[in-house]
């Protein structure tokens, strides 16, 4: 991947433009639209997307996964809620960006990618270099990684046909889950809330649509 690691004024302008997209989509957490006006979402992407990075859409990253839309990164990372010093688990690093969004917000990040090529290029991404708070693993994000657990909060950015159990184990009493669920082309996003006795809340948002969570590791 050739990446364009210059953040030049027109980057900037271009960031403000899109963090407006979203704010009138009403996204309002300040964390939040703060983390995405600084972060270089053209850094993510091969420069050959450099003129269209901050458009509010998903591109393609290889390997048949996405940088999801900016709306969605912002969407899911207002709905878990979180502190700062939190301890996130996140299925699925794919780009990083949604992982570099949240340590930017405060949290310590461990993120899960099954596609080896993935990993492999975040290794290889310097800009990643700036975020010790990000812990990267390759592995089957429906094991999670119950050696580093309980989480504070789970962020899950692909569809699950179902919440996996293994996930719901590694969440700390009173922590927040946030997963689009369904098996076809459109999923709900529901946050579950693991209650003190361990029993699960559940609460319903809009639909969106993910490429689908998968078993195991490539």
């Amino acid at each position: 991947m050739r990446r364009t690691l210059d953040d030049t004024y027109r980057h900037k302008g271009l960031r403000k433009k899109l963090v407006e997209v979203i704010k009138e989509k009403g996204i309002t957490d300040e964390a939040v639209l703060e983390a995405m006006n600084t972060i270089p979402r053209h850094f993510f992407l091969d420069s050959a997307f450099d003129d269209v990075a901050y458009e509010d859409r998903a591109f393609p990253i290889g390997e048949g996964q996405t940088i999801s839309q900016p709306y969605t990164v912002a969407y899911q990372s207002q709905l878990l809620e979180t502190v700062p010093g939190q301890k996130v688990l996140e299925i699925g690093t794919g780009s990083a960006y949604q992982a570099v969004v949240l340590a930017k917000m405060g949290l310590k990040v461990f993120t899960i990618e099954r596609q080896k090529k993935l990993f492999e290029e975040n290794k290889k991404f310097t800009y990643l270099k700036q975020f010790p708070f990000i812990k990267f693993f390759y592995g089957d994000g429906y094991q999670g990684l119950p050696t580093y657990g309980p989480f504070d909060r789970v962020i899950i950015t692909a569809a699950a046909p179902s919440i996996p159990p293994k996930l719901v184990e590694q969440l700390k009493p009173g922590g927040m889950m946030v997963i689009p669920v369904g098996a076809g082309d459109v999923q709900q996003m529901r946050r579950i809330i693991k209650q003190t006795d361990g029993t699960i809340k559940e609460d319903l948002f809009d639909n969106f649509s993910f490429v689908p969570m998968l078993a195991g590791k490539n």
